[in-house]
């Protein structure tokens, strides 16, 4: 009888209790070779290339694409080639009489591409969360004939884009984000209609008379409430996923750990002149108050009550997508000027949209800014993700009467709000910080 060997989810990044499989590279009965892609799973992070831990045949995938698989739970199932250890072996010493053939140079591999390696700790959307030491890497695949990442694969599924009739930009014929979102734009290769894959069947359980109450019964045979009496639901529960999901789990966290308090004020933007970048003001007015008052620029660890203020100041700007909510990290604010904070803004929205964006950069900020106004909405109070002490919201902009010397007049105003973790940080301390920040947004450049 064969030997089958059972490969369970790997942990792909260490606090994430599961992952959504995206696409297989293979299927069942296929032979596959050690560490070739075997599926690409999407993270709270990325979209990431999972290799196969066996050379062999595959005999069963534990999965469809959309679904979430527990961090530890069976992914495939293998007929490892016993084998295949014994020719690696041979190619590796060479078992030949006569002399040695010298084997030809391969290209060096690419940063980053072993199973394992030491790394900085890897970040997440919404708040920092430690990683282990292992390496995931998105490696180019060839599934369907067609070479291409995995990001690149999941973004060609959202837009319906048939990647076999996309024309390849990259090198060695690869095709990039921007290819992808090029021929969605000219609509040179649609996607055709797939069948969709039929639910399974659930059973709608007996109403009691009179109860108006509906009720369905979840696969696992319980009952499960849809709606309220008397309301008829008319919608799909919809499973989160990726980075809504891991969104879902920080938030419930912070909601859990902090105990926030928001101060809220106007500030006066009437002396500016000429126009200015909006958002490089923000930046350089948190700047400004985190030296004034660094007991906000801060992590507070609520465990062994201990206080971390940080000397630089790493600024966390929430960047919204239709994923989930991200919160790269714009590094070292205090030492950037109004270019150098827009270039940066830039940057780090640009690798956020195309799903780029290194994990390193998605972790560590000392502070955080919600700039909402862009939007709507006045006044809030955003959520403080620990190790953080405080976050800053910006409220649309308005123009307000407010009363001056001898009369009134109009002035151009920016709502401001300051949540911060009270257990960290004083009443008084916060509102010293708002003071500084609303200083600096008064002053005319």
């Amino acid at each position: 009888m064969a030997d089958i060997k059972t490969f369970n989810l790997p942990d792909l990044g260490e606090g994430l209790p599961d992952a959504t499989v995206v696409e297989w590279h293979v299927k069942e009965g296929d032979d596959i070779k050690l560490d070739a892609p075997l599926c690409s799973m999407e993270t709270a992070k990325a979209v990431v290339d999972v290799p196969s831990p066996y050379t062999g045949k595959v005999v069963k995938l534990h999965g469809a694409p959309g679904d979430v698989i527990e961090t530890g739970a069976a992914l495939a199932d293998f007929e490892p080639d016993p084998n295949a250890r014994q020719r690696a072996e041979s190619q590796d010493t060479g078992h030949s009489h006569g002399p040695k053939k010298k084997k030809a140079a391969e290209p060096a591999p690419a940063p980053a591409t072993a199973a394992t390696a030491d790394r900085e700790d890897e970040g997440t959307v919404v708040g920092a969360m430690a990683s282990s030491n292992a390496v995931h890497v998105e490696q180019v695949s060839s599934a369907g004939g067609v070479k291409a990442v995995p990001a690149v694969r999941a973004m060609a599924k959202k837009l319906k884009v048939d990647l076999s009739r996309v024309q390849p930009s990259g090198e060695g014929g690869v095709v990039t984000l921007k290819d992808v979102k090029q021929a969605a734009a000219n609509g040179s290769a649609p996607l055709g209609a797939a069948p969709a894959r039929a639910a399974a069947p659930v059973p709608a359980a007996t109403t009691p008379p009179g109860t108006g109450q509906r009720t369905t019964v979840s696969q696992a045979g319980k009952p499960v409430r849809t709606s309220p009496p008397g309301v008829a639901a008319s919608g799909q529960p919809e499973q989160l996923k990726g980075v809504r999901r891991n969104m879902a789990r920080v938030m419930a966290d912070a909601h859990a750990n902090v105990v926030p308090t928001t101060l809220a004020d106007d500030a006066d933007l009437n002396a500016w002149i000429g126009k200015q970048d909006i958002t490089a003001r923000l930046i350089r007015a948190i700047v400004a108050a985190c030296k004034a008052v660094p007991a906000l620029n801060a992590w507070f660890d609520g465990d062994n009550l201990t206080r971390t203020l940080h000397p630089h100041v790493d600024i966390g700007i929430a960047v919204d997508t239709d994923d989930g909510l991200f919160v790269p990290a714009l590094r070292n604010a205090d030492m950037l000027d109004a270019h150098g904070v827009r270039q940066g803004i830039n940057r780090l929205r640009s690798q956020v949209m195309d799903r780029s964006i290194p994990s390193s950069e998605l972790s560590g900020y000392t502070i955080s800014l919600s700039n909402f106004g862009m939007f709507a909405g006045r006044y809030a109070t955003p959520v403080v993700v620990p190790p953080c002490v405080a976050i800053i919201g910006a409220g649309k902009l308005s123009h307000d009467v407010v009363a001056v010397m001898g009369g009134i007049e109009v002035h151009r105003r920016m709502p401001i709000s300051v949540t911060f973790d009270h257990r960290a940080a004083t009443g008084g301390e916060a509102a010293r910080f708002l003071k500084a920040l609303l200083d600096d947004l008064a002053m005319p450049q």
